[in-house]
């Protein structure tokens, strides 16, 4: 039997959509993670001589953002007991966005995200429907990935790695797979990225997790190895980066791409020695700035290309 649902939330009725409402729907660190890989890879595809159009980055970005509003928001829809637990600010646990309301966004931003798509090309389709197709698959039964740690964790890291830069430079390079250097390079790093962040993001939410019969890892080991564990491989990876830079002369600027991962690196280490498994609100500043790195990557890869 599932325990009862938090306090916060019981009994509120839902408010009408507001703006903040929205926004916090859309999950706002997300939305910025998005945004700023689809505009790096777009920089890096005029860096290898390609021209895709402001026409083509905005299609692109719409459809990307459309397809991260669906992908958390059905998420949300079927958390929200667990939400009013583990994140009770969330609109849909706050009682401030109504199911139906949610559930009528969600389904017009995947077919709009589809629609788009399909004007552009069958890669386009093949890329936005995968990430759809797995982010229902990771939330809603009878699948429900999120249930199960490992498979939770190849979903979210798939599809940042594979559907977001393969996908989204394939079509800013016409719709091939003729991928430079540099891009299977933040490929790779951004797989064992995407991992570190499926399992992070469980840290702080232990107690609901437990309550819920979530066997994430967190919940299976303790917060503190799974963070340890998180930190050690980024670092790992960091440190594979930055030795890749020096077989990419030509495609990007050398001094710049080791410079750079390993001054990621050392931000990484510096706020690990500050973060606290054992105390949600502070682990989720941390878990941010996780985030904040994640961005960066992006921005260094396009800078690097750019100055090669």
């Amino acid at each position: 039997m599932r325990p009862a649902a938090g306090t916060l939330a019981a009994g509120r009725r839902s408010r009408g959509l507001s703006l903040g409402a929205l926004w916090r729907f859309a999950r706002p660190h997300t939305i910025v993670g998005t945004t700023i890989s689809v505009a790096a890879l777009y920089v890096i595809a005029l860096s290898q001589g390609l021209r895709p159009g402001a026409v083509s980055l905005a299609g692109v970005m719409l459809a990307a953002w459309l397809v991260n509003v669906a992908i958390v928001g059905v998420n949300q829809i079927e958390d929200v007991e667990l939400d009013r637990v583990n994140k009770p600010w969330l609109p849909l646990a706050a009682g401030e966005l109504a199911p139906a309301a949610a559930r009528r966004l969600v389904c017009a931003a995947a077919l709009v995200a589809l629609a788009l798509a399909a004007s552009q090309g069958v890669l386009e389709v093949v890329a936005v429907a995968a990430a759809l197709a797995v982010g229902v698959a990771y939330s809603v039964p009878p699948l429900a990935l999120r249930r199960s740690a490992p498979a939770a964790l190849l979903s979210i890291s798939l599809v940042r790695a594979l559907a977001v830069n393969l996908g989204v430079y394939g079509h800013f390079a016409g719709g091939t797979l003729d991928v430079p250097a540099l891009v299977w390079a933040l490929t790779a790093f951004t797989l064992p990225f995407g991992a570190a962040i499926a399992v992070l993001k469980d840290v702080p939410d232990v107690a609901g997790d437990r309550a819920f019969r979530l066997r994430t890892f967190s919940v299976r080991f303790g917060p503190r190895p799974v963070f340890r564990l998180a930190v050690g491989w980024l670092a790992l990876s960091y440190l594979a980066m930055a030795a890749a830079g020096l077989a990419l002369a030509g495609e990007a600027n050398v001094a710049i791409w080791i410079a750079g991962h390993l001054a990621a690196l050392g931000a990484l280490l510096g706020w690990a020695r500050g973060a606290r498994p054992d105390d949600p609100r502070r682990f989720t500043s941390f878990y941010m700035r996780v985030w904040l790195l994640f961005f960066c990557e992006y921005g260094l890869v396009a800078l690097a290309a750019m100055l090669a």
